[in-house]
Parts: C-alpha cells; sequence; structure tokens
C-alpha cells in the first residue's frame, strides 16, 4: 500500500483543481460577463428611452429603446441557458476529488490507528462533501450572478453620470465592511454548529450499531442521556447560527436602502444645477433600484449563508484530512506508538491452491497499531467441504474472521493459507472465483432476475439458475416477480430485506464459489428458510462459514467455533455444552424460550 499521504482539502486544493480545469473556469468567466449584459445597459437604457424619445417628442425612439432593453434580458436568459452546463463540468469534478481526498485521509486514519468514529467518518464522507458540492453549485449560480451583476450595475451607473455613482458607492461599501465582522462571527458558529453535528452522529450511530448491547446491559437511561446532551449541544448551536444570520439580514436590509436614500435627496440639487437630466434621473434609480439594491442584499445574505457554511466545511474537513498527514517522522498520528518499519519484500508469483481448504495458525488482527486486537491468536482448521458455524457475542470479531477468510484483510501476524498457500500469495482471480461472502445487507441491482442470479456464472443456464432458486427456497419469488426476465431493483416492485437475501443467497448457490461465508446472510428469514439455505450450501459440497444469527444454525452444524477473547472454543455442539459456558448459556436461553 502506497504511504503517500492524502492530498488536505485547503486552498491549495481547490487553485490546483481551478488549474487543472482553466477552460471550464474561464469560459464560465466570460459567459457571466454576457450575462450581465443587461445590468450594465438597463439604466443607460432607461435613460435613452426619456431624455431622446418620450421627453423630445419621440415616442417611437422611446419604444425602440424600450425593446433594446426587452432584448437585452432575452440575452441574457440565452446567456444563462449556454452557461448551466459550464458550471456542471466544474462542480461534479470537484465533487469527485473532495471525495476521493475525504476517503484517502480516512484510510490514513485508520491505517494509523487513530480513533475515528464510523459516523464521523460517514458524515464527512456523505453529508459534508455533498454540502460542500451543493453549496459550490449553488454559489456559482447565484452569487457569481450576483456579483457580477452588482459590478455592472456600478459600472453602467458610473457611465450615465458619474456624481450619482460617486454618492451611491459609499454606502454600499459600508455596509460590505460592517457585514465582514459579522461574518466572521456567524463562520465561527457555523464551525461549532458543525462539530456538534459530527459528534450527534458518531455517538449515534454507535448507540444504534450496539443497541442489542445496550438493552441486555441495562444501559438505555445512561445512554439515553449521553445522546439526549448531544441533540442539545446541536440544537444550541443551530439556534446560535440562526440568530447572527437573522442580524446579519436586517443590517444589510438596511444598508441596501442607502444609496437610494442618498440620491433622492441629492437629487433636487443635482437638477437644478444641471448635473443630471430626469432621464438619468430614472435610469440612475433604476440601477438602484432593480440592480444594487436587490443584489447587494441577495450577494451578502448568500455569502453569509452559503459562503460561511461552505468556509466551515471545508475547514472541518480540511482538519479532518491534516490530522491524516505524516508528521515529519513518518509517523500518522504523534499519540500513536509508530509501525515497526517493515523490510521491502520481493514480490510473490500469485500461486493457485490445490484445494479449499482453509487453516489459521496464531492469526492476530487489529484496526490500527494502537488498537486491542479483535482476532488474537486464533488457529483453526476448516477443510474442504466442511460446515463451521460461528457464534460469540457483539464485537468478538465473528465479521472480522469472515473478512480476513475471503482475503479482504491480511492478518497483523499469524498465518492464513488456502490450500496451503499463503493468504498474501494466492492469485487474486482464483480468489475471487472460488470465495464468496455475503453479508447482512444483501444487494440487488437494477436489471432483470436473471442478471441478478448469474452475474458470478455470466454463463448459466436458465435450468441451472432455477435449480439454484429452488435448493435455497427463493423460487417463489422468482415466479411471484414474474420469472427470470422480470425487472428488479429500480425498474422492479420493491423487495423486502429477506427477499432480497433470498436473491444473494440463490447468487452464490449458482456461483462457482468453493468457499462460501454468510455473514448472518439468513437473518431477514424465518428459521425454516434459514435452514433450508444452509443446508443447500452443505448439501453442494461446499466449504461452508456461518456466522449465525440463531443459535439453532449452531445447534444443526457438525462443528462450532465459539468466539469469545481469551475463552474461544471449537468443537462440536454437544462437546462445547461442557466446554463452553457462552455457548452452554446460549443454548440455554435459546431452549427455555422454546425453539420455533
Amino acid at each position: 500500500m502506497s504511504e503517500a499521504a492524502p492530498r488536505p482539502i485547503d486552498r491549495h486544493l481547490f487553485a490546483g483543481f481551478l488549474r487543472q480545469h482553466r477552460g471550464a473556469a474561464v469560459a464560465v468567466a466570460g459567459w457571466s460577463l454576457l450575462e450581465a449584459v443587461p445590468a450594465l445597459a438597463s439604466g443607460l437604457l432607461v435613460a435613452a428611452a426619456l431624455d431622446r424619445g418620450f421627453l423630445a417628442g419621440r415616442p417611437a425612439e422611446g419604444f425602440f429603446w424600450i425593446g433594446l432593453l426587452g432584448a437585452a434580458m432575452v440575452f441574457r436568459a440565452l446567456m444563462t441557458r449556454t452557461l448551466t452546463p459550464w458550471l456542471g463540468r466544474i462542480v461534479e469534478p470537484l465533487r469527485d476529488d473532495l471525495v476521493t481526498a475525504v476517503a484517502a485521509g480516512a484510510v490514513h486514519r485508520a491505517a494509523a490507528g487513530a480513533r475515528d468514529t464510523a459516523g464521523a467518518g460517514v458524515a464527512r464522507l456523505t453529508v459534508q462533501v455533498e454540502t460542500v458540492r451543493s453549496l459550490v453549485s449553488a454559489l456559482l449560480r447565484s452569487a457569481r450572478q450576483l456579483g457580477v451583476s452588482l459590478l455592472m450595475a456600478f459600472v453602467g451607473l458610473a457611465a450615465l453620470s458619474a456624481p450619482v455613482a460617486a454618492l451611491t458607492l459609499p454606502p454600499v461599501l459600508l455596509t460590505l465592511l460592517l457585514c465582514v465582522p459579522r461574518l466572521r462571527v456567524l463562520a465561527r458558529r457555523q464551525r461549532r454548529q458543525l462539530r456538534a453535528e459530527e459528534r450527534l452522529t458518531g455517538v449515534a450511530g454507535e448507540t444504534f450499531d450496539g443497541i442489542r448491547d445496550v438493552v441486555a446491559c441495562g444501559a438505555r437511561d445512561r445512554v439515553a442521556d449521553d445522546l439526549s446532551a448531544r441533540i442539545t449541544d446541536h440544537r444550541d448551536a443551530v439556534r446560535a447560527v440562526a440568530r447572527t444570520a437573522s442580524a446579519n439580514t436586517l443590517l444589510v436590509s438596511l444598508g441596501s436602502h442607502l444609496p437610494l436614500l442618498v440620491l433622492l435627496l441629492a437629487s433636487p440639487r443635482l437638477l437644478d444645477s444641471g448635473a443630471l437630466s430626469v432621464g438619468e434621473l430614472l435610469g440612475a434609480t433604476s440601477y438602484l433600484v432593480s440592480g444594487v439594491a436587490p443584489a447587494l442584499r441577495s450577494l451578502v445574505a448568500v455569502l453569509g449563508s452559503w459562503g460561511v457554511q461552505l468556509a466551515t466545511v471545508i475547514r472541518q474537513l480540511s482538519r479532518s484530512t491534516r490530522e491524516a498527514r505524516p508528521g515529519p517522522t513518518g509517523v500518522q498520528d504523534a499519540a500513536l506508538p509508530p509501525r515497526t518499519p517493515q523490510t521491502p519484500q520481493t514480490p510473490q508469483t500469485p500461486r493457485t491452491p490445490s484445494s479449499p481448504d482453509l487453516s489459521l495458525v496464531n492469526v492476530v488482527y487489529a484496526y490500527g497499531p494502537g488498537a486491542a486486537p479483535v482476532i488474537d491468536g486464533l488457529s483453526l482448521d476448516i477443510p474442504a467441504g466442511s460446515h463451521l458455524t460461528v457464534v460469540g457475542p457483539s464485537g468478538a470479531g465473528k465479521s472480522t474472521l469472515t473478512t480476513l477468510l475471503a482475503g479482504m484483510a491480511g492478518p497483523d501476524s499469524g498465518r492464513l493459507t488456502l490450500g496451503g498457500v499463503p493468504a498474501t500469495e494466492v492469485d487474486r482471480a482464483w480468489l475471487h472465483r472460488a470465495v464468496t461472502l455475503i453479508p447482512q445487507e444483501a444487494y440487488v441491482f437494477t436489471g432483470t432476475v436473471r442478471d441478478n442470479l448469474r452475474y458470478l456464472r455470466p454463463q448459466a443456464r436458465d435450468a441451472d439458475i432455477l435449480a439454484s432458486a429452488t435448493a435455497v427456497g427463493a423460487r417463489p419469488l422468482v415466479d411471484r416477480l414474474g420469472g427470470l426476465d422480470a425487472p428488479v431493483g429500480l425498474d422492479g416492485p420493491p423487495l423486502s430485506s429477506g427477499e432480497r437475501q433470498l436473491v444473494a443467497l440463490a447468487r452464490a448457490h449458482l456461483s462457482p464459489a468453493s468457499i462460501v461465508l454468510l455473514d448472518e446472510a439468513c437473518c431477514h428469514l424465518d428459521p425454516a428458510a434459514e435452514e433450508r439455505a444452509e443446508r443447500a450450501f452443505a448439501d453442494r459440497g461446499t466449504t461452508l462459514v456461518v456466522v449465525a444469527h440463531r443459535i439453532s444454525s449452531a445447534l444443526r452444524a457438525p462443528r462450532v467455533l465459539v468466539l469469545d477473547g481469551a475463552r474461544t472454543a471449537v468443537g462440536t455442539p454437544a462437546q462445547l455444552l461442557d466446554s463452553s459456558p457462552l455457548y452452554a448459556d446460549l443454548v440455554g436461553h435459546w431452549v427455555s424460550a422454546g425453539t420455533p
């Protein structure tokens, strides 16, 4: 794995992005200037219509200038339509770059052993990145247009009457200067809100993931109090942002009317001195009423909401990626012990195992160098064609074990072999064909039933597809949907969690896999359907490892692995009743509750 640090999310990333997409940025700037033609010409055309047309007794010429103003508005609409695709060429690649940067930061933090709750990482990768995308898109549409229009309105006003421009520009600048410190306050409160959101997401994610353990340990009140405190903190942060934003809105609303007030106070003297004509007065008023005032209000409001929110989110994302960057010594996090340097290894030639036997010898695996091992010194043999069920409390490492067996991760120490070949040397193409892992949440993609079932065996005949569906108990579902040509996914009817699991089970049964790992893959099925699916794989001669959702899976398995820290045990169900207190307790609860 490359040790290159993730690229930090800061102004350098955006500067590099703009350099990379210079053509799109230049096109947006050019089309924006053309889009602002009506803002530049509106007051001039109104003044000409009055002074040269209606007030001069030439109404036809007056209507001509008004017609040009209407044509300018049509021209603006055409420019906006032409500009929109160019905005997409900036926004969508930017989102892709942000996703890459955030994902790389999360990977480096995990590799360094940094403690980062799953909820916070998900919030950064989904909510915050999508927020940046939406805000950049909104700012490019609105703030860009408002800013250019405001600038062009003042250029037009200066061309119409320099004295009026000199009188009305200072109030606008004063309003902007007064808003700057308020925007900083708003930014600080936005950052507080975002941190509160991350903490709330993290605590909520941990709570809901371990809800069964919370209930079992009688910790509902304590966990509820902790979660309630996080919700209160987030609520207070949101209210503080709302109060500051409201004060800014009031300040800008007052400031946007000052230029017009100054013009009205000065207009009698300007008209009497001949420095301003009636048409120029109406044109200047048009600039201020329909151009400067709404553009100023909207621009500051947009920057005070979307702009501050964008800066806050970027700062938060930048902090998370910077934390993952290696320091001068190469250590990812100063609070963690450095990894032991590894001697460069000569690349091994991929090898193909001769059989689907699985063997683990003193395997240790932890999520990062500073974390306690999830799998600690596990030794286990799983012969080809055997059936093993794994049980244990939440967090004991059951899913982690299936991840190791599937070759999706390698042990930190110890030895994991497939058919006698070390897992790190196994040919990946063989591994992908030979091993199928079905997680708890089954995936059904958009297509036909046939497409989904033969995904792992594209050349399968319809008879074989239906045979596998029948074996795992999915044939009634196939018939109800309308056969193999029936649409599923977005184009088909909604499927329940259990129905999606049946599709995934039939897909795995049809596949050429000789090792099948079921990680609570039948949890949404009833006990009878679960038993039928597991027996279908066992009868197929597949090496079957089942992470049990119900203890009944262990009762019918030839061998059971009880993952329980230092008290891990393996044996037949009868042996474990005497040797494993945890297993005996699980069976006792199941029997006393009444086996379905």
